[in-house]
């Protein structure tokens, strides 16, 4: 990397280059490098199916939709909400239809080959590789923190960072950013790219959705930076791991090319700019809350008190203590947020 190239660039092949981070399965959880609120409680899925349910009740949607996940990973959230389905309104499995979307051959066949294994014929799976191309009539999407993964441009007043060697300089800002820095009146932080594109292509390719989507972040830029890289569970500001603002406490073995596609590395969400690129393409926002209110609006408590009218009052508890990391504004709850779009 002996050219300069600006910061979002970077982080593509960081992410989704040859042999990026992305490019083929990560374990997540305790043997991998964070941990995610599906890979904390199959409630969290329950949770969601429980409010697909809901869309479907008040007639929004219809019992022939696809239920699709974007950044499904291995496909653990689907699986999580065909198994509360099955157990809520199983009859409905005979009439929904259940997706991905991956752009990776490689994990689009890991998730045919969990699904298969988990379900065999009892459901109709099939996978997406390209959301251009997507053609639906009616849909419920998922989407579990895909945004914060999402290229990023990052700002300094009028300058924004660019990348030569792996070593960190600002220089000029394109008009892109520019423009949308002025607007949310963001002096420090991360500039995400491609929010206006995802929208644009989820509108011209599906007639009639519900979007729920989770990440962590805020509508008020913090008007600082927040990336940040996830490495076996250390997290490390981003700026802490190069010329710019070096952190000595932190191993020399430890840097920036050493980190380089072999670990996660993410930002804060600014959900006012999803929410207007949302809107650019006619799509609405319904709902913005923390994930503790949302989880608990979808029905979280009612589907607890349905297992433990129906199980031991171990696994109650085992999976309560689950859930409370899901909730807890100390964990999970306060710092990840929920929006819900829709196109009708």
């Amino acid at each position: 990397m002996k050219e300069s190239i600006k910061f979002s660039l970077f982080m593509r092949e960081w992410l989704y280059g040859e042999k990026g981070y992305y490019t083929d399965y990560k374990e997540i959880g305790k043997k991998g490098d964070f941990y995610t609120s599906v890979s904390s409680s199959p409630f969290f899925g329950g949770a969601v199916a429980n409010r697909f349910l809901e869309s479907l009740k008040d007639g929004f949607l219809s019992e022939d939709c696809v239920i699709l996940e974007i950044g499904a990973h291995k496909g653990y959230l689907l699986a999580d909400i065909v198994q509360f389905i099955y157990t809520l309104e199983p009859k409905l499995l005979k009439t929904l239809r259940f997706a991905t979307l991956e752009p990776r051959k490689s994990l689009r066949e890991e998730q045919k080959r969990y699904f298969h294994e988990s379900f065999g014929k009892n459901i109709n799976f099939e996978t997406y590789s390209d959301i251009a191309k997507l053609r639906l009539n009616n849909a419920f999407i998922v989407a579990n923190e895909i945004f914060d993964a999402f290229e990023c441009e990052v700002v300094k007043n009028s300058e924004m960072l660019y990348i030569k060697d792996f070593t960190t300089y600002f220089d000029k800002q394109n008009d892109y950013i520019k423009d949308i820095r002025k607007k949310y009146s963001i002096s420090k932080g991360e500039i995400a790219v491609g929010y206006e594109e995802f929208a644009k292509n989820l509108s011209n390719g599906i007639d009639r959705f519900e979007f729920v989507t989770f990440d962590y972040g805020d509508k008020i830029p913090r008007n600082d930076f927040s990336l940040r890289v996830y490495h076996k569970h250390n997290v490390y500001p981003f700026f802490a791991l190069t010329n710019f603002a070096r952190d000595n406490k932190i191993p020399k073995n430890i840097n920036l090319k050493t980190l380089y596609k072999v670990s996660d590395i993410t930002y804060d969400v600014n959900f006012s700019h999803l929410k207007d690129a949302f809107l650019q393409s006619d799509i609405k926002t319904i709902s913005y809350s923390t994930q503790a209110k949302a989880l608990v609006d979808f029905g979280l408590i009612k589907l607890l008190e349905i297992l433990k009218n129906n199980s031991d009052e171990k696994s109650y508890i085992r999976e309560l203590n689950k859930v409370k990391y899901l909730i807890d504004p100390h964990f999970l709850g306060e710092r990840f947020k929920c929006m819900i779009f829709r196109k009708s």
